[in-house]
């Protein structure tokens, strides 16, 4: 199977820092491809990137990023165009404003047959300093942020009464990971796996040149791994992942499941309420990376450890398993 690229929808109203978020991810790529899809030019500061081509409405960047034009017509058209491996995309970043609804948007990509692609998650990026008055403005706020996977709660530094508001987020977003940020700074490892920079010693990035290095922080996240060789029991597992941790974004890794009369081994790949498994081959060590923010990894790795078992599970244990198994092409 060749490798997927998570498809990531990044969503929020005027003024919120979606299009400072997209100019943060592609001017701290790295080594990662990053393929943006925007409604125009105007919101990817892509002077900045040093442009090294353009063909028909698609920019070259000079650090291997691309930076598409498009409207909601030919989305899935520049998405397929964007899969193909001669591009090497790790990850596409869509900014919903002006192509669609986040809900919408979020339903195309999750009905995507193309093989290459996988949903990579709904950020929705908040204004703390005028949310009041945004809710207020527009009701379909409130929505949003219960559809979100990832809720970037920028601005903070400007909030008057930053508690309250993370109370009055925290009543629309049960369970979602909230990330605080200012200037929009997130770290693109919550976001997305990042390849590390290919670059010489010494050589600053576009944001080193542009901003003072002392503001350089990152909105903070976390990470947990659980390795075991003893296998899972397939029913216990899914129980843990219909109640997944408070503050978990997404899950990737590998999972042998014991369960003889079946096939064992399996990716998983979740993005919030997002998952999938598909049949892989290996050894018969379960590994798996949990990535969010606030992870309590004492609890996660005792929930995990009380998932194996040294007793094979019965066959039908399966069959949750099994709904949630990546369709493979023909």
């Amino acid at each position: 199977m060749a490798k997927q690229i998570p498809v990531v929808v990044v969503a929020g109203f005027l003024g919120s820092g979606k299009t400072t978020l997209l100019n943060h991810l592609l001017a701290t790529a790295g080594g990662t491809r990053i393929g943006v899809l925007v409604n125009d030019f105007g919101s990817v500061n892509v002077d900045a990137m040093a442009v090294a081509g353009q063909v028909d409405s698609t920019i070259s960047l000079s650090n291997g990023c691309l930076c598409c034009a498009v409207d909601a017509s030919d989305l899935d058209e520049m998405l397929a165009r964007l899969a193909r491996p001669a591009t090497g995309i790790d990850v596409i970043v869509i900014e919903a404003s002006g192509l669609a609804e986040p809900e919408a948007m979020v339903k195309m990509v999750l009905a995507t047959e193309n093989p290459r692609l996988a949903y990579g998650g709904l950020v929705l990026v908040v204004d703390a300093a005028e949310f009041a008055a945004t809710s207020s403005r527009h009701p379909e706020l409130l929505k949003h942020l219960r559809l979100a996977d990832l809720v970037v709660l920028n601005k903070v530094d400007r909030a008057e009464d930053l508690a309250a508001l993370r109370r009055e987020v925290g009543t629309h977003t049960p369970g979602t990971p909230v990330v605080e940020a200012d200037h929009a700074r997130v770290d693109p490892a919550l976001l997305f796996d990042t390849r590390p920079r290919e670059r010489k010693f010494g050589q600053l990035s576009f944001e080193d040149l542009a901003e003072p290095h002392d503001d350089h922080v990152h909105a903070l996240y976390g990470s947990v791994e659980f390795t075991t060789g003893t296998p899972v029991h397939p029913r216990r597992f899914m129980d843990f992942l219909d109640d997944r941790p408070a503050g978990l974004y997404r899950m990737k890794g590998r999972v042998h499941f014991g369960a003889p009369d079946h096939h064992q081994r399996y990716t998983l790949q979740t993005v919030g309420d997002y998952l999938r498994f598909e049949p892989t081959t290996g050894g018969s060590t379960t590994q798996l990376v949990m990535i969010g923010t606030d992870l309590d990894a004492e609890s996660i790795t005792a929930r995990l450890e009380a998932c194996t078992t040294e007793v094979p599970a019965e066959p039908q244990s399966m069959l949750d398993v099994l709904r949630y198994l990546r369709a493979q092409p023909a």
